[in-house]
């Protein structure tokens, strides 16, 4: 009785002091440069103009006729790269624990857990377990100028699971997608990483907000409920970088994609139902952008919307390492085919790099090989012995190998010279070897970047590797049959536009 009655209490307390939230909140809820006179705290800018609801009927109204081509092939070229890394990740041993949890934890339904042939689950399951299985080492697709947004793991993945259950055409799938990218590109932009100095793994931050738009998209919902599905997104984003400076934990690396691929299955599928979020959940006072980001800048999230196509700023990796590692590895590859050295011919290595790869990724003795996918010395010392094209290379040998692990100790990290030790991948190599020759590389982008793209023989050469099973157990007639299978899904991939429904996408 006692208990009821304080129940009683606390519920009409709680309603007078929602009726007086016009009054209380009409400052809070803005943001802190809304309410000010022009002022803005250092390191934040814009003002906010009701930039949630804005992105939402973006989001809610894009139509396929709409985006320009080379815009679609690019998402096709995504879809491509995402489905090969996600199905290549999913025999590893981390994603095998996620793969029994998803199993544990879902439901059967009608979407593909890829690369785990006959299990088909729930939308929720799936997204959760394919985006683990997407960034599960180091090879899916993200952007430059770095967004912290990682678009086939967020975005994509969830995609699919929700076309599979519902049926969706393939055109469908491509115009949600191209519509929660543009979303989530904006919003990582207009963060300016900060949240990663705060802390925060950034696509684990701004991945619920892409998938949330792009989920909504796909299931219909108008520009109202989509501002409701990104107010409940926001409420989502999370992933801490702890792992990368304690040296132990990085499967959780991998968890944070396939989190926030499933949160937006969760918010647009409760916001259709009817569930609220703040409509001012990324400019409000208490937004994404003032919580998360002690700098940003709010201009960034409507700049140029439906002008400026931000999914063109995709690209796709060649190496499965982190992204700060890629134009070092690249020179230092560059460098030993043209000057004829062996690794053992190597007396001193040095990366002059930006200050992102300095905090986070100067890891010059890692513990597994996934803290080693995250180290830049590492992955270069890498490929100074091995081929680092093939994924294969980074295995637990790799770590264990005394070589390796000698030259990759040795390597000194240090940060590049202004304005370049802000740039987004800037590096220079500089290799001293032991005849007393010293050579050197500068790079800004590497083989599949927006400015070098990955042509379609690369695309279908990356995708065949990772899809099709080459081990000494498989036979040569059941190797060539695989590859005509994964030729045949590459090719409708590429014509997606006109697939009645994915159902096909079966492991």
């Amino acid at each position: 009785m006692v208990v009821n009655q304080n129940r009683r209490k606390f519920f009409h307390a709680s309603v007078a002091a929602a009726s007086l939230a016009p009054t209380l909140g009409s400052a809070a809820d803005a943001s802190p440069a809304a309410v000010s006179s022009g002022a803005h705290e250092t390191g934040r800018k814009g003002q906010a103009q009701q930039q949630t609801k804005t992105l939402a009927a973006f989001a809610s109204g894009l139509q396929f006729e709409q985006i320009p081509k080379e815009v679609v092939q690019r998402a096709k070229d995504t879809l491509c790269d995402t489905l090969a890394v996600a199905m290549f990740g999913s025999s590893l041993p981390w994603s095998r624990t996620m793969t029994e949890f998803a199993q544990e934890s879902g439901k059967a339904g009608r979407a593909q857990v890829l690369g785990v042939k006959g299990l088909q689950l729930e939308p929720n399951a799936a997204s959760l377990a394919n985006g683990a299985f997407t960034h599960a080492f180091e090879l899916d697709n993200l952007t430059k100028p770095n967004s912290g947004s990682h678009p086939g793991a967020t975005v994509y993945v969830p995609l699919i699971a929700l076309a599979q259950t519902h049926q969706s055409t393939g055109r469908e799938l491509i115009t949600s997608f191209i519509a929660g990218t543009e979303l989530m590109i904006r919003i990582g932009r207009a963060a300016q990483h900060s949240q990663e100095e705060h802390g925060f793994h950034a696509p684990g931050t701004t991945g619920p907000f892409g998938s949330a738009a792009a989920c909504s998209r796909l299931l219909g919902l108008n520009a109202e409920q989509t501002s409701n599905a990104l107010g409940l997104a926001a409420s989502c984003a999370s992933g801490i970088l702890e792992f990368a400076k304690s040296g132990t934990g990085a499967m959780v690396k991998r968890m944070h994609m396939g989190r926030a691929a499933q949160a937006g299955v969760m918010a647009a599928s409760l916001a259709q139902k009817g569930y609220t979020g703040p409509n001012t959940a990324l400019e409000g006072h208490f937004g994404f952008m003032n919580v998360f980001c002690p700098s940003h800048d709010l201009n960034q999230l409507t700049l140029n919307l439906k002008t400026d196509w931000l999914t063109m700023t995709t690209m796709h990796k060649r190496y499965a390492c982190h992204i700060t590692a890629h134009t070092p590895v690249e020179s230092a590859v560059s460098l030993k085919e043209e000057y004829k050295f062996s690794a053992e011919d190597i007396d001193e290595l040095t990366i002059e790099c930006n200050e992102r790869s300095m905090r986070a990724n100067n890891i010059p003795s890692p513990k597994d090989i996934l803290l080693a996918q995250y180290s830049v010395p590492f992955c270069v010392a890498l490929s100074m012995f091995r081929n680092p094209v093939d994924p294969r290379s980074f295995d637990d040998a790799a770590v264990k190998n005394e070589k390796i692990m000698s030259l990759s100790a040795r390597i000194v990290m240090k940060t590049i010279a202004a304005p370049d030790h802000k740039s987004d991948m800037t590096s220079i190599v500089s290799i001293k070897l032991k005849n007393g020759q010293e050579i050197s590389k500068r790079s800004t982008a590497f083989l599949g970047t927006p400015e070098r793209p990955l042509d379609a023989k690369a695309l279908r050469d990356k995708f065949l590797m990772l899809t099709v099973d080459t081990s000494l157990t498989r036979t040569q007639q059941q190797i060539t049959q695989e590859t005509q299978r994964m030729n045949g899904w590459f090719d409708r991939i590429q014509n997606i536009e006109n697939e009645k429904n994915l159902s096909w996408i079966k492991s």
